[in-house]
């Protein structure tokens, strides 16, 4: 299934990319076709962070995002890295006092705020006191007014101007000459779609965890035990883990200590974006049931072996063993994502380590290679007997879990 985004370059006074505005969509055609603002910043936060490399397709420098009043609300924008991210403010907002307390706490947290198609209202002061770029409209905004909106700056000293959907020459030297700092449209460059493949959603799970989430004092057992059965959401919060935004050095090494790490507030926040942007897609592909039969086996075998105290990489490893036929990357690069432990990242490629053992057991049982079976049950030192119960006990595992 293949996932989209665009991005449109954004430059300053010496022609310089210093930004890119990350913008939905839903396919090859390179325009926006969603009336849902919530959905498709959801959907773009989704695909940047959990799809893409997100610092790989904004070349490490900054991103605008586009966010409506109920997210702003929401401080869903604090689960990103202020150190990228540029909150862009769409035009229907309401600058109510909870908004405007919203804008302040995102300001507190160092992020940028932009002020997308402005049109100046006496309602907007506060928010333009806070805000650090005003973009305008050139389609929009004609004559004199490209001008006249430099007199905002006796309310806030230090804003400065983007002009967006400059369409030719004439118009970008009219912005130079007028003072625009930054500048953006199709006489630069028209957004450039991105393609790539993502993981099959289990709605079924993922609504018993927005459920469970809702809750006000959730069991945090409970929420670790839906996301492992679940390949797509393990993948992204792992890979989430890795990411810049956090910083955070530990090595993951089960689904709980990621959950740990990021903590009850930050792990609502993200299940929010991922739940509420993958729910829609609700066809389960037969590799994301493989993957769920070889954690479960891997785990199964794994306890009755040499290495008992291993099952929990184990699962990891029988759940991320897909991945390079899910994504059509190599496992090597995959895991370079992922901050997993040594322990599962040496389950997944080393080829004498015990736990790539454990796995190539499984594998090898799926396959009907009886005589590899044979071999491996004999290194982890487990009943080869005793396997065909664990395969079936796993395909009914996997089966109840994707009904």
């Amino acid at each position: 299934m293949d996932t989209f985004i665009a991005r449109q370059p954004i430059f300053d006074r010496n022609n310089e990319v210093v930004a890119y505005e990350l913008l939905f969509r839903n396919g090859h055609n390179n325009f926006y076709n969603n009336s849902n603002g919530d959905e498709a910043t959801l959907n773009v936060i989704a695909n940047s962070f959990y799809a893409f490399d997100f610092k790989g397709i904004i070349d490490n420098k900054k991103a605008f995002i586009n966010f409506t009043e109920e997210l702003i609300k929401e401080e869903i924008a604090t689960i990103l890295p202020s150190e990228y991210v540029v909150i862009e403010i769409l035009e229907n907002i309401e600058p109510s006092e909870e908004f405007i307390s919203s804008c302040k706490r995102l300001k507190e947290k160092e992020f940028i705020i932009a002020l997308d198609d402005f049109t100046f209202d006496i309602r907007y002061i506060k928010l333009v006191q806070l805000a650090d770029i005003i973009k305008i409209d050139f389609k929009i905004t004609k004559g004199v007014e490209r001008k006249k909106v430099f007199e905002l700056l006796r309310i806030n000293s230090k804003l400065k101007f983007l002009a967006e959907k400059v369409e030719n020459k004439e118009e970008y030297h009219e912005a130079l000459k007028l003072g625009y700092t930054y500048f953006q449209g199709y006489y630069f460059s028209k957004p450039t779609i991105l393609s790539t493949q993502n993981i099959p959603a289990n709605k079924d799970t993922r609504l018993k965890i927005l459920k469970l989430i809702n809750k006000d004092d959730f069991d945090f057992n409970h929420l670790e035990a839906l996301i492992i059965k679940d390949l797509g959401l393990s993948y992204k919060l792992t890979k989430l883990i890795n990411s810049s935004a956090y910083g955070i050095k530990n090595k993951v090494s089960t689904i709980k200590h990621a959950i740990t790490l990021l903590g009850k507030k930050e792990i609502i926040k993200w299940l929010y974006i991922v739940l509420l942007n993958d729910l829609k897609e609700s066809d389960i592909d037969e590799v994301v049931k493989v993957s769920l039969q070889r954690a479960k086996m891997c785990e199964s075998i794994c306890d009755m072996s040499i290495y008992q105290e291993k099952i929990n990489s184990a699962y990891m490893v029988g759940l991320f063993s897909v991945m390079d036929a899910i994504l059509n990357c190599s496992i090597e690069i995959i895991i370079k994502e992922l901050y997993l432990s040594n322990e599962i990242k040496e389950g997944l490629i080393e080829q004498n380590s015990p736990l790539n053992k454990v796995l190539k057991l499984t594998i090898s049982y799926e396959k009907g290679q009886w005589e590899d079976v044979l071999v491996y049950a004999k290194e982890i030192k487990i009943n080869e007997n005793k396997i065909p119960e664990v395969y079936l006990e796993s395909v009914r595992w996997a089966d109840e879990i994707l009904q």
